[in-house]
């Protein structure tokens, strides 16, 4: 898919003008990049996905668009172990699992609160603005995606 659809475009316009950016054709490429397959894709990936639909865009911008859309909201980092930063534009409470064998990320959805139950587990001498939830292993046989 090219094109935001116009509600997607209306987040993306939204967001980026509250916290003070503005919509640009890259930006918009990128958060359409992202949407388009959400499976968590590198920096790199994205540089590459976005090329083809954009081929005068730079690595730099791509990073710049993405530090754009984390700093937002539309999009949030995932980190896992010492691989490269992932980007991920699923923002609803949800956990996320790291296949060892082929290095990919998958959404894994959790009950409504379960998040928010975890942080609760916090001692009242530590606070959590945010908790992640990462689950390691292999895919079982036939379900590679």
């Amino acid at each position: 898919m090219n094109q935001l659809k116009q509600m997607d475009r209306g987040a993306l316009s939204d967001a980026l003008g509250h916290s003070g950016h503005r919509t640009t054709p890259q930006r918009e490429t990128v958060f359409g990049v992202l949407l388009d397959d959400r499976d968590h894709p590198t920096a790199d990936e994205v540089y590459t996905r976005t090329k083809s639909r954009m081929p005068s865009i730079s690595m730099a911008t791509v990073y710049n668009c993405l530090e754009a859309l984390v700093s937002c909201g539309l999009v949030k980092q995932v980190n896992i172990e010492r691989e490269p930063t992932r980007y991920c534009p699923n923002l609803s409470p949800h956990a996320h699992f790291h296949c060892r064998e082929t290095g990919r990320v998958y959404d894994v959805p959790v009950p409504d609160g379960m998040m928010q139950n975890l942080a609760k587990m916090l001692s009242g001498e530590y606070s959590a603005d945010s908790v992640e939830l990462v689950f390691r292993g292999h895919l079982a046989k036939g379900q590679e995606k």
